[in-house]
């Protein structure tokens, strides 16, 4: 799956070409948070959270060996809008995350089936590699600040509980990731272990074509703008 400076590069290029307002977005903090949010309790990227949660049921994912997430089974359960008559924007950031896990893996079985690569571990761990390098590749600079705004909404969010302390754990955790890529960016294009060097910014252009659709739609007032992509 996509590594958080991934998903945080799709969010700041959303945020930096449209702004905000454009895309239906209130508070950019909440936003940001919930394109962290469905791998918190999943156990690999916050250390020390409160719980663990399936991926599975965090992804709405069957355990496939590289699970492409089912984002429109998320915004059919949880993407009506609030009291306010607005969606919160930690869920419109969680559908963003998840329409980027699908997107990235869903081309990643097309590349591996074409080419009848295995299913196997080495076979994840060199998609993971190439991931992580090209996560390298970003420009990337925001952290979310954990406000009362962003924890009102935390509070509220139904798929399952979200404490504090691992939302604030989230935010260190992609503090590190943004301080990492600074240190150790990479130039140019990368050596890919497995991937070809097209892979990345042609699936790059298709997921950011994919959420900045879904976020235009629902600022527009569409009701049906986070369901299933034909």
């Amino acid at each position: 799956m996509p590594s958080w400076n991934i998903h945080t590069a799709h969010a700041e290029l959303l945020l930096r070409e449209e702004g905000a307002a454009a895309l239906g977005i209130r508070d950019v903090d909440a936003f940001l948070l919930g394109n962290l949010l469905p791998d918190v309790y999943v156990g690999y990227m916050v250390p020390d959270i409160t719980r663990k949660i399936p991926y599975a049921d965090t992804h709405f994912a069957s355990a496939d060996f590289v699970p492409e997430p089912r984002y429109w089974e998320f915004f059919e359960l949880y993407g009506a809008p609030e009291s306010d008559g607005h969606v919160s924007d930690l869920v419109l950031g969680a559908w963003a995350h998840l329409v980027a896990d699908h997107d990235y893996n869903q081309h990643n079985n097309a590349f591996i089936n074409a080419r009848d690569i295995k299913p196997s571990t080495e076979t994840r761990e060199r998609k993971q590699a190439d991931f992580d390098t090209f996560g390298r590749t970003l420009d990337i600079s925001l952290v979310p600040n954990i406000t009362d705004e962003v924890l009102r909404q935390c509070a509220l969010f139904r798929q399952y509980e979200v404490l504090e302390p691992d939302v604030r754990g989230a935010a260190e955790a992609m503090r590190r990731i943004v301080r990492d890529n600074a240190e150790h960016h990479v130039v140019g294009t990368p050596t890919y272990r497995m991937l070809t060097d097209d892979f990345f910014p042609s699936t790059f252009a298709e997921v950011d074509t994919h959420i900045r659709a879904g976020l235009h739609a629902y600022a527009a007032g569409d009701a049906s703008w986070g369901a299933k992509r034909d």
